[in-house]
């Protein structure tokens, strides 16, 4: 079902409809872009067990059938590097590596929490293997963070994973890249229309969805200083921010920008559904200083179902 998110407000609708004049405002001012559609594809958790294998190539496939000018993989690519020996991982990457030619697009890529190698002291890896962390990423797949232009709208791929010092992760966006950010975006001209993309959710209503998390728990299901981020966006021609993580497709509407969260190829990790929300993946489409998304699913049926 499609979804114009420049027409729909999810929240009140007094401060929806203010929200709304002040992105119609900025575009507005907008310099000219040229209309394209793109693919959302995130959380793939691609591994060889419950015929994940089977089902990510299916789900590849069919994104190449609906076809656009790129795919975005909003990572998670892989489950899972975390907690895992170093040949498991590696196993894990080139399987991916191969899956993903099904897709026959061009892809950009973005880190998830899955995607670092060894972090939990399950592994048995150490700091010191070469791979360690984040640059199992960064041999893989590439720049952890980056700007790209497309067809006129500006890109903003952040790396949301904050890996802490006790072998664990959150998260959160650095401040170097908060800095990055805002040295970029005050390059641009005003009204340049943006997309933003994170792993973890800057703006999100899923921990809503769920039982209280137990007090002190690490803060993992949306960026802990996502204020930091949101302040940079604030008065300029955001388009929509892209996100994944939660494996639950959502929208809500924000001060003017609409925050998507992505359903995950992988559904409840392989399982089924996840909260209401099937395998799948979403197609973006950019027009007019607008973006639009519909969410595509692909008919995966888990040889081991579970509900939540």
């Amino acid at each position: 079902m499609s979804t114009d998110l420049g027409r729909r407000a999810l929240l009140g609708g007094g401060i929806a409809s203010l929200s709304l004049i002040g992105a119609t405002a900025r575009a507005e001012k907008a310099p000219a872009h040229e209309s394209f559609s793109f693919l959302f594809v995130t959380d793939t958790h691609l591994q060889p067990e419950l015929n994940a294998t089977a089902g990510c190539a299916e789900a590849f496939r069919r994104a190449r059938a609906v076809g656009g000018d790129f795919v975005l993989q909003g990572g998670d690519h892989v489950f899972d590097a975390l907690g895992v020996a170093r040949g498991r991982a590696d196993m894990l990457a080139d399987l991916y590596e191969r899956t993903e030619q099904d897709l026959a697009l061009p892809v950009r890529n973005m880190i998830g929490n899955h995607d670092c190698f060894g972090v939990y002291t399950k592994s048995g890896a150490l700091p010191t293997d070469p791979l360690y962390g984040k640059k199992y990423f960064t041999d893989h797949w590439g720049a952890l963070h980056y700007g790209f232009r497309h067809r006129g709208v500006q890109f903003f791929v952040l790396d949301s994973i904050g890996l802490t010092d006790d072998r664990d992760y959150e998260g959160r966006i650095d401040s170097a890249q908060i800095a990055w950010l805002a040295s970029e975006l005050d390059r641009l001209p005003p009204g340049q229309p943006i997309i933003v993309a994170s792993h973890i959710p800057l703006v999100t209503a899923y921990e809503r969805y769920l039982p209280p998390a137990p007090a002190g728990a690490r803060h993992k299901t949306s960026v802990i200083n996502a204020a930091e981020v949101l302040a940079l966006l604030y008065g300029r021609n955001v388009l929509g921010v892209l996100q994944g993580h939660t494996h639950v497709n959502e929208t809500v509407l924000w001060r003017g920008i609409p925050f998507i969260t992505g359903g995950a190829v992988s559904g409840n990790w392989w399982h089924g559904t996840h909260l209401g929300t099937p395998e799948g993946f979403t197609v973006v489409e950019v027009a007019n200083n607008r973006l639009t998304t519909r969410y595509e699913t692909y008919g995966f049926k888990s040889v081991d179902p579970r509900t939540d």
